[in-house]
C-alpha cells in the first residue's frame, strides 16, 4: 500500500455523525465504513438511525439524540465512548433545515417566525458547541478533528431568481445560523490546536428530485453544470478527516460545483 492510500485510511478510528439517518449522514457514513472506520450514527428519536444503521452494517451503531435538549446533547459523547469505547472524528451533519411546508419558514423575509429563527440557531449552531465542549478533551487525548457541515448559504446571499415560482427559498435563520457555524470552525481550530483539526465543508445544492425548472436555473448558475449529490459531500468529509489533511484546519471546503466562485 502506498503512503497516501495508507493517510487516506481511518482504519480503528470511531467517527460520531449526527444527522446520521439522513441523505448526507448516510453517505458519509458509508464512506468512512469503506475506508475502515468504525460509525456511531445520531439522530432524532423516529428518524430512522436504527434502520439506517441496519442498511449501513453491522459494525454501525445507532444513538437517539434531540439537539434542542442541552442535556441530550451534553450525553452523547459518553454514550459513544460507552459503546464504541474511543472517539475520533466528529462530523456534524444534522441540522434544521425546514421544507416550503414548513410555516413562517420559506416565506418573505418579513414573516419569517422567530420561533424557527430560535429552532434553527438552537440546533444548527448552539447544539454543536455545546457538543463540542463535551468532545474537545476526548478528542484532544486522541488527537482527533472534527468536520461541520455548512451550506453555500452560510458564505453568500441566495439568488433568488433560481427560487422565482418554484415555492422554495432560503430562509434567514438557517443562513445566519451556517453562517455563525463557519466562524466557529475557525475560532475552534485555533482553540482547540495543536491536538485537534477543525474544518468544515460548506455544500451547494445537491439534487433531491426538486421540481425541474429549479434544477435548470440551478445548473445554469453553476460552473460545472449540475447539482451535487451526497457522494461529493462524502468524499471532501473523509479528506478533511484524514491523515491526508494533517495539516489543514480552520478551513470552509466549498463543494459547490463551482457556484462561489463567480
Amino acid at each position: 500500500m502506498n503512503d497516501f492510500v495508507a493517510r487516506m485510511g481511518l482504519a480503528g478510528k470511531v467517527v460520531l455523525i449526527t444527522g446520521g439517518a439522513g441523505h448526507v449522514g448516510r453517505a458519509v457514513a458509508s464512506a468512512f465504513i469503506e475506508v475502515g472506520a468504525r460509525v456511531v450514527i445520531a439522530d432524532l428519536p423516529g428518524a430512522g438511525g436504527s434502520a439506517a444503521a441496519g442498511v449501513l452494517g453491522p459494525e454501525v451503531q445507532a444513538l437517539e439524540v434531540d439537539l434542542e435538549q442541552e442535556s441530550s446533547v451534553r450525553g452523547l459523547v459518553r454514550r459513544v465512548l460507552a459503546c464504541a469505547g474511543r472517539l475520533d472524528v466528529i462530523v456534524h451533519a444534522a441540522a434544521l433545515v425546514g421544507t416550503s411546508a414548513t410555516d413562517g419558514w420559506v416565506t418573505p423575509f418579513e414573516t419569517q417566525k422567530m420561533a424557527l429563527w430560535r429552532r434553527a440557531l438552537e440546533v444548527n449552531l448552539t447544539a454543536p458547541i455545546a457538543l463540542m465542549q463535551e468532545a474537545a478533551p476526548v478528542l484532544r487525548a486522541a488527537r482527533g478533528c472534527v468536520v461541520f457541515i455548512g451550506s453555500i448559504y452560510g458564505v453568500v446571499g441566495p439568488d433568488l431568481r433560481i427560487y422565482r415560482d418554484t415555492g422554495m427559498g432560503s430562509p434567514a435563520a438557517y443562513a445566519a445560523s451556517k453562517g455563525g457555524l463557519m466562524q466557529m470552525t475557525r475560532w475552534l481550530s485555533t482553540v482547540l490546536a495543536p491536538e485537534v483539526r477543525v474544518n468544515a465543508v460548506s455544500l451547494g445544492g445537491l439534487a433531491r428530485g426538486q421540481a425541474a425548472a429549479f434544477v435548470r436555473a440551478y445548473e445554469a448558475r453553476t460552473p460545472l453544470g449540475r447539482m451535487g449529490t451526497e457522494h461529493d459531500a462524502a468524499g471532501a468529509v473523509v479528506f478533511l478527516a484524514s491523515e491526508a489533511a494533517a495539516w489543514v484546519t480552520g478551513q470552509n471546503l466549498m463543494v459547490d460545483g463551482g457556484w462561489t466562485a463567480w
